[in-house]
């Protein structure tokens, strides 16, 4: 039933103008409007809701991820606008914290300013 609907994409945040600065310009996403709720970002035809909230706790998984073709780049790029990406030694990364899973899938995590775990990724 939900199958053919659009999904709409929500992350928590305590400071709208952190997030908004970190999705719109770090990110790149295209801000669509503050209703007082949410920041609304358009995420390549995703609505990425930004949800005000005065108390979460983030997440130790990921909860928001990009499926990019080039992840080296990406990664390059993000880290040229100050992006850290997660070391975890559990896993075997690569110098720029890129992990290749044992299907060949390569990926790699970052923070945003409230903590949450986002990443990137790319997929045979």
């Amino acid at each position: 039933m939900l199958g053919s609907q659009s999904i709409i994409a929500f992350i928590p945040t305590k400071d709208f103008r952190k997030a908004r600065n970190f999705y719109e310009q770090t990110l790149g996403l295209r801000f669509v409007s503050d209703d007082g709720f949410a920041l609304v970002f358009d995420a390549n035809g995703v609505m990425l809701r930004i949800a005000k909230a005065s108390e979460f706790k983030p997440q130790p998984f990921t909860i928001l991820g990009w499926k990019v073709d080039d992840i080296g780049g990406f990664a390059s790029q993000l880290s040229a606008k100050g992006i850290t990406f997660e070391r975890y030694s559990f896993l075997q990364q690569d110098g720029m914290g890129i992990w290749t899973s044992p299907d060949g899938a390569k990926v790699a995590w970052f923070k945003d300013p409230d903590g949450n775990l986002l990443s990137i990724s790319q997929h045979p």
